[in-house]
């Protein structure tokens, strides 16, 4: 079922600024559960700051979580975003075309308004569908 990205979507997103450490990014997104975090540098999105970003780019790269700045290491322009009114069919075609999981979400002027995940998209399909079961699915802990 075809739906307004605005419904399925997580509003109030987490967001850091570029010079913010990966450390206390990595910290937010504990304690609030998420796996990504917007990058924005006053009204603009700046990039986005997944938890796989910071194991590829900081971890496995032996750089220091505490010196190494979210900016440095998150995706950065061009960042693929939806609109909050587009629909979710849209929104999924462009996660398959950018092979993303998370697009963030933004209302007119490019001001990030949320993130709409694989997940959330997963709660538009029928009940049998294979988004639907990943969906229900427990989060790692």
């Amino acid at each position: 079922m075809t739906r307004a990205v605005h419904e399925v979507m997580s509003s109030g997103t987490a967001a850091v600024e570029p010079m913010t450490s990966v450390a206390r990014a990595a910290q937010i997104m504990r304690e609030q559960d998420i796996g990504a975090v917007l990058v924005t540098y006053d009204c603009d999105l700046f990039g986005v700051l997944t938890d796989r970003d910071i194991v590829v780019r900081v971890v496995a790269e032996g750089r220091d979580p505490h010196t190494t700045t979210a900016g440095s290491v998150c995706s950065r322009p061009p960042v693929v975003t939806v609109a909050a009114d587009d629909t979710t069919d849209h929104a999924a075609e462009l996660m398959r075309r950018h092979a993303v999981r998370r697009l963030p979400v933004v209302e007119r002027g490019g001001w990030p308004v949320g993130i709409v995940s694989l997940g959330d998209l997963a709660g538009t399909e029928g009940p049998g569908s294979v988004l639907a079961d990943i969906g229900k699915a427990a989060p790692n802990r």
